[in-house]
């Protein structure tokens, strides 16, 4: 299957923008449902502000965190959506389930293997089960925000 390189683009780049606004949809989601548990597992500043932290090399002043934590977010939530995007021009399949699926394998890879792996939060079996659960909610309404947006996106452009 060849597939059209203006195309691959097209989908990738609507795919960021979906990524970015399904971000947004995870934010609005926790800030109606608020963790049970600590955002970190590990105490102190968020994993997104641990990630900005490192991607900077030191610390990052307290007044800046809340804006390099949420520049993380949405930049990692784009990457996904970019992701997402072109793997759908490829292989349609991905959609299916209306991006549920794919939200599920972000909670599964990124805040439940990735996150602990690089020790910017705590090991997953020392977190109780409701923030395993209020994480994969959250990832669910990411992964189906993305392919409605990604799907508006690609009617408007």
């Amino acid at each position: 299957m060849r597939v059209d390189p203006y195309s691959l683009a097209r989908s990738a780049l609507a795919g960021a923008a979906a990524g970015i606004f399904a971000s947004f949809a995870m934010n609005q989601f926790q800030a109606v449902v608020s963790n049970p548990g600590s955002s970190s597992g590990r105490g102190g500043d968020p994993a997104t502000v641990k990630a900005a932290e490192r991607l900077v090399g030191h610390g990052i002043e307290e007044r800046e965190k809340g804006r390099a934590g949420e520049a993380v977010h949405y930049g990692f939530g784009a990457a996904l959506g970019m992701a997402y995007g072109a793997a759908a021009e490829i292989e349609p399949w991905i959609t299916a389930g209306f991006g549920l699926p794919y939200g599920s394998a972000v909670a599964v890879v990124a805040d439940e293997a990735l996150v602990p792996a690089t020790k910017l939060s705590g090991l997953p079996w020392a977190s109780p089960p409701e923030t395993h659960a209020y994480a994969i909610l959250s990832h669910l309404v990411f992964g189906a925000a993305l392919e409605a947006a990604r799907r508006v996106v690609l009617r408007v452009v």
